[in-house]
């Protein structure tokens, strides 16, 4: 075991038993806690609403999470063989999304709000029932999930007979035993759960508690210098070679322009999900060089933290060939190189910003192919 995975591992196993100390696990043999929330179809689901179910199976998962994102198709498989046999497979969303701080979407397009699950539903094309309990702690602190996924099936009187992960990987190729399906197997049987509690891996489970560190990072941002500086021709040209081996979005912009100062703070949000991986990016004001006092103001107003540049000459043409030759037009103008210099995404006008989220973690490096390719394909 590498020292740096023995640091994580012993970081994640401390978290996890503070997690079960302040927010204990629902013990073995409970009744499953009762619910009232709202579901990604618009509907209010009750726990009444799954009585005729012999098996009911709680996933306790998010959208932010890429562990969590690794299991949403077996969630979805889960669902579609085993409702077949009449069991009811349920994925709670539980993390209060006012307590996740912004560089912790290091790994996902959008957060855990209802209205981001609604976006993450239609985009992979998911079916299973997929609930909000993000506004009131209640529900969350009644199961107790430590992490996301943290699986809880009952049984058809909804007691608890088994509690913890899906499986023993989120890498798929490496899943050996499947613990949750195993549980249902043995329940649908009529037979006793052999297992029936697996520890969980995950991402934490975000209490509401935590809201107070997610402010203390923002405060932390917002308390950071802002710079602009000018460049020139040979500058603007050597940006473009894309040779850092980050991925690199390139941002095109003024102070005069409506769509530019629209889409500034979404650009910037999208800079402090990503800036703790390997992503850089860079705003390039279009204004004269002798409006950088107002520039300068804007970027002060935003919180622009990225690296931050203005023409260094009036002579926009020559500034906008040395960057793109075939760029002749207006701004806002975006483009995002991945870590090999090539263009990933571009588009004059205003940014189709899931879109190119998506495309930024598809080529992002990272630990696990298997994080990439997720963002590949919407299936």
């Amino acid at each position: 075991m590498s020292k740096k995975f023995a640091l994580i591992f012993t970081l994640l196993l401390s978290v996890s038993l503070w997690g079960q100390q302040q927010h204990p696990i629902l013990p073995l043999g409970s009744p499953a806690p009762d619910f009232a929330l709202p579901g990604v179809d618009g509907k209010t689901h009750k726990l009444s609403d799954y009585a005729s179910s012999p098996i009911l199976v709680v996933v306790f998962t998010c959208n932010h999470c890429p562990i969590a994102q690794m299991y949403e198709h077996r969630i979805e498989q889960l669902y579609e063989d085993y409702g077949k046999k009449g069991v009811a497979v349920v994925a709670i969303q539980g993390n209060d999304p006012k307590a996740i701080r912004i560089d912790e979407l290091d790994s996902s397009d959008v957060s855990d709000t209802l209205d981001d699950m609604k976006i993450r539903v239609q985009y992979k094309h998911l079916h299973y029932p997929y609930l909000y309990a993000g506004d009131t702690t209640s529900v969350t602190r009644a199961y107790g999930p430590q992490a996301t996924p943290h699986v809880f099936i009952f049984d058809k009187d909804r007691r608890l007979r088994y509690e913890g992960r899906f499986d023993n990987s989120y890498r798929i190729e490496m899943v050996k035993t499947h613990d949750a399906q195993n549980a249902v197997d043995a329940l649908l049987a009529g037979k006793e759960v052999a297992v029936k509690h697996t520890g969980v891996f995950g991402c934490s489970t975000k209490w509401s508690e935590k809201v107070d560190q997610r402010e203390a990072a923002d405060r932390k941002l917002e308390a950071e210098p802002i710079h602009v500086e000018q460049v020139d021709a040979a500058g603007l040209k050597k940006l473009r070679s894309g040779t850092s081996g980050h991925v690199t979005m390139i941002s095109f912009w003024a102070t005069w322009c409506g769509s530019c100062v629209a889409e500034f703070s979404d650009l910037q949000d999208t800079y402090r999900m990503y800036s703790v991986r390997d992503f850089d990016l860079v705003t390039v004001a279009a204004n004269m060089p002798d409006e950088q006092p107002s520039v300068l103001r804007f970027l002060q107003k935003k919180h622009a933290t990225t690296r931050n540049l203005l023409f260094a000459s009036d002579d926009t043409e020559k500034l906008q060939a040395a960057f793109d030759p075939a760029w002749q037009s207006a701004v806002p103008y975006t483009v995002v190189l991945g870590p090999d210099g090539k263009v990933i995404y571009k588009t004059l006008g205003s940014v189709d910003l899931l879109e190119m989220r998506r495309k930024i973690l598809a080529v992002m490096p990272s630990d696990y192919i298997g994080f990439n390719k997720y963002w590949a394909s919407a299936n």
